[in-house]
């Protein structure tokens, strides 16, 4: 049976050295955890490392936090949705925000409830995904500045996560301006500038980040180590704090090329036939998950002799080559993930999740 291993050790590695680079730069930093799909054993590893903010993008999971840490500062880090605003006042301490009437509803429930919700208003800066546009931020603040139980605790924006537009120092010291700008011409303090995420760290590493960007959310760097401007790991951390462990359910040697009438399958694509390997065989792996828990893309075979063939629904073929390790039905085959494959393992309930 297929199974995710979260490593606790290499966990608390990451964590240690995410810490000392933030405290060193003196910037605030919190977790994302919308990876582990609200998940109570992961959720409670996250909160002993000794987390102190939780970032997610889901009700659900930020209630479950609020189980296994009270204390911790929740953040729901995307716009709310109007029918979730009772549970956003609930379950977030913080929300990111783009729309006036939404946080005009914030601030009746905040009322209601008697809390104060602190909110980060979140800019446009080029990857169009979520965000004020530029030139309306200042009245945009000021319209919702005086809003009863809201508390404005920052400004932020997303880059790379829709267009994949890359942070830079430009871009980030024109963030910064804005606070400067809202805080000379409104007369108040803005206490974050949060335009950090994995994406930005390589530029807080090599000392580009500019000064006035002092608030992170980290989760890719935290559970794979990615620099994802060179697509390969950050100096001095782990990738392999997840792995998934699969069954083998059938070995055989088969030919390379398959042969019949030739048409779609299920998910619609038809395979091109390289004549040149007619009359070749290799040993073929299936192994007991599939396209419902995972895209074949996102996994890394941890054996540099496994290579994907492809998967159906419920079954994923490998090419284990001419099989050195002897491999046999019931061994393990051991892959590394992207992030985009590991949510979707979290989310397929037909995988184990376990702690080493």
């Amino acid at each position: 049976m297929a199974y995710l291993k979260l490593y606790r050790d290499r966990l608390q590695y990451n964590y240690n050295h995410l810490k000392k680079l933030f405290a060193d730069k003196d910037v605030s930093w919190g977790v994302v955890t919308k990876l582990f799909c609200g998940h109570e054993q992961f959720l409670r590893e996250i909160a002993d490392l000794g987390v102190t903010e939780m970032h997610d993008s889901r009700i659900s999971n930020l209630k479950m936090i609020k189980r296994v840490s009270p204390d911790v500062q929740t953040v729901y880090i995307k716009p709310p949705p109007r029918h979730s605003i009772k549970s956003i006042i609930r379950y977030a301490d913080v929300s990111f925000n783009t729309e006036f009437e939404t946080i005009r509803l914030l601030s009746d429930e905040a009322v209601r409830q008697d809390k104060q919700h602190k909110i980060i208003i979140m800019i446009e800066m080029g990857d169009l995904r979520e965000g004020v546009m530029r030139e309306e931020l200042v009245a945009f603040y000021a319209s919702v500045y005086n809003l009863p139980n809201i508390q404005i605790v920052g400004i932020g924006t997303n880059l790379n996560c829709l267009h994949g537009v890359m942070p830079s120092s430009d871009k980030l010291i024109q963030l910064s301006l804005y606070k400067q700008i809202i805080e000379l011409k409104l007369n108040i303090k803005i206490p974050w500038v949060s335009g950090g995420t994995t994406v930005t760290l390589p530029l807080l590493i090599r000392g580009d980040l500019p000064a006035g960007v002092n608030h992170f959310r980290v989760g890719e760097a935290l559970y794979f180590g990615a620099d994802l401007f060179s697509g390969s790991t950050i100096e001095g951390m782990r990738d392999d704090i997840l792995r998934l462990y699969t069954e083998i359910i059938e070995i055989y040697e088969k030919p390379v090329v398959p042969s019949g009438d030739m048409g779609a399958n299920p998910m619609g694509q038809t395979t091109e036939i390289d004549e040149s390997l007619i009359g070749q065989t290799s040993t073929r792996a299936i192994i007991d998950i599939g396209q419902l828990d995972i895209n074949p893309d996102f996994l890394l075979p941890v054996d540099p002799d496994v290579t994907i063939v492809d998967a159906s629904s419920d079954m994923l073929v490998l090419d284990v080559a001419d099989n050195k390790r002897n491999l046999k039905v019931g061994d393990k085959i051991t892959f590394n993930l992207k992030y985009m494959g590991a949510l979707s393992i979290m989310n397929s309930r037909y995988i184990d999740k376990i702690v080493e």
